[in-house]
């Protein structure tokens, strides 16, 4: 596969503080890529950088050999472990919303048949993520698993060629968990998505996942913890696709080994 996404030589730094430091990687079209690290090991920060959230302190981040743009572009989407949605909403609506953005970003409304387009997308969003039957649904009607599915319907309807999830099923029970593990593997492959993916969850990383990468840090200093960032001290290359999702083990995280 070829290389979608580049990271040279990245460092993230806060005043005297290094959070990331020396991040180089390249990430294939096509893959899924899950991160695992303790607490504190920039893990959400390498996130923020490849959205456009936050500008890298040093080093670059190319998409197909071009250089980002420090904002947050519609090439990439993103889902957070709580739902970015808004309440005063529909789920029709918040589905539609982007588009609206895009399309008329005074007004963020379409009217005629641009908006007859764009509701038939999302119609067809919210039928790929299991929601056809919830449009006129408010978020405050719907289940934790329901908003997710709205949240990821929100990201996809732009088609992104980039999809970060951060943390996106922590929240979720074990049940609903493994029903949105089946989707977004269903959705990757169906829609030809990169995922990058933050998750403490070691099954989860492993069983979505075609590569594992560990961020920490490789250096420490106890008088100047602050000093030294985390990067890719592992990087597993999974041979085969991702496993049948299976149900979530609770006891089984990074950190506790902890959260983020």
């Amino acid at each position: 596969m070829s290389t979608l996404l580049s990271l040279r030589d990245v460092w993230v730094e806060y005043g005297d503080k290094v959070v990331l430091e020396r991040v180089n990687l390249d990430i294939a079209a096509g893959s899924f890529v899950s991160i695992i690290g303790p607490s504190g090991a920039g893990k959400s920060s390498l996130l923020r950088v490849i959205l456009g959230q936050e500008v890298p302190t040093r080093g670059s981040i190319l998409l197909d050999g071009t250089p980002l743009t420090p904002e947050c572009g519609p090439d990439r989407g993103v889902v957070f472990q709580r739902y970015s949605v808004f309440p005063h909403l529909t789920v029709l609506r918040n589905t539609m919303f982007g588009l609206e953005c895009e399309q008329a970003p005074l007004a963020a409304r379409l009217f005629g048949a641009r908006r007859r387009a764009a509701r038939a997308e999302a119609e067809e969003m919210l039928d790929a993520v299991g929601l056809s039957d919830s449009l006129h649904l408010y978020p405050a009607q719907m289940s934790g698993g329901m908003q997710q599915r709205l949240a990821i319907a929100q990201a996809l309807i732009k088609r992104p060629r980039v999809l970060l999830l951060d943390e996106p099923f922590g929240a979720l029970d074990p049940g609903i968990r493994a029903d949105m593990h089946t989707l977004i593997t269903r959705l990757w492959t169906e829609y030809g998505l990169t995922i990058i993916m933050v998750t403490h969850d070691i099954r989860e990383a492993f069983s979505l996942g075609t590569r594992v990468l560990t961020m920490d840090k490789r250096r420490r200093d106890p008088h100047a913890p602050h000093r030294f960032g985390a990067t890719a001290v592992y990087d597993l290359p999974l041979t085969r696709r991702p496993a049948p999702p299976v149900a979530v083990d609770e006891s089984i995280t990074l950190d506790g080994i902890g959260n983020n």
